[in-house]
């Protein structure tokens, strides 16, 4: 029996969250450039997506350029960008094909107008699909966002559209960029790096995190697989017993 096979369809997780980490260091270790692990992680990208949509899941959240990923050399984020366009216009006719709707979420004015440009163009070409929802976490941080957040809540309470009192989970949720969204029921890092790096920090509050050694660009269906696995191996309990659970 396959890896898929195992998998209970009843029990497969609404939206999976990934920080694809390990580019850098898989190239390194084929003396490469770090730009050339990038390249290759678009393979595992095409991979993840292409099961999750196969599976039936209906949300898969990619963190693929921090805020703070700004700082890395200036020649690594230039090309970095330019693989971006290259790569939203190459896999496009993939995304239509396999039903996958694109989204983003970050501060993407601070993209090169180029990204923006196929970004945009790729979001409303994909957007009457009704499959999985491939959402990109770009120029984005989680303080990032939450501090955005909090900025829309005040100027709604200073501009009386919003009493202090009422501020609640569900307003602040309503307020973030995934506004919309499930929150992830699995959050999956490669290369074994053991945090979250500033990823969804309000939306993962209950998640089950799964951590694997495998940098990105070796991360495959099987991978994946395991991951969801592992998860429908778990007994989420949401602060209650694990008796009350059973009930």
């Amino acid at each position: 029996m396959s890896l898929k096979d195992e998998l209970k369809q009843d029990r497969l997780p609404s939206h999976v969250a990934i920080i694809m980490d390990g580019n850098g260091r898989w190239a390194k270790k084929r003396g490469n450039s770090r730009m050339f692990g990038h390249k290759h992680g678009v393979t595992a990208v095409r991979e993840v997506t292409e099961s999750a949509a196969e599976l039936g899941i209906n949300f898969l959240t990619l963190y693929a350029f921090s805020t703070e990923n700004w700082s890395r050399p200036k020649t690594e984020v230039d090309a970095l960008m330019s693989l971006l366009v290259s790569t939203i216009s190459s896999e496009t006719s993939t995304l239509m094909k396999n039903n996958v709707k694109l989204n983003a979420i970050g501060c993407t004015e601070s993209l090169p107008s180029s990204v923006q440009a196929k970004l945009d163009t790729c979001i409303q070409k994909t957007s009457a699909n009704t499959g999985l929802t491939l959402t990109l976490a770009l120029s984005y941080s989680s303080r990032w966002e939450i501090i955005e957040a909090v900025k829309q809540i005040a100027a709604d309470v200073k501009d009386n559209q919003l009493n202090i009192d009422d501020i609640s989970a569900d307003v602040i949720s309503n307020r973030m960029a995934t506004s919309g969204i499930p929150d992830p029921e699995l959050m999956i890092r490669t290369s074994g790096e053991h945090r979250i790096s500033n990823f969804l920090l309000w939306q993962l509050a209950y998640s089950e995190l799964y951590f694997c050694d495998i940098l990105w660009p070796d991360f495959r269906r099987d991978d994946f697989y395991r991951a969801l696995l592992d998860f429908q191996g778990r007994e989420r309990r949401f602060g209650k017993t694990g008796d009350q659970i059973k009930k």
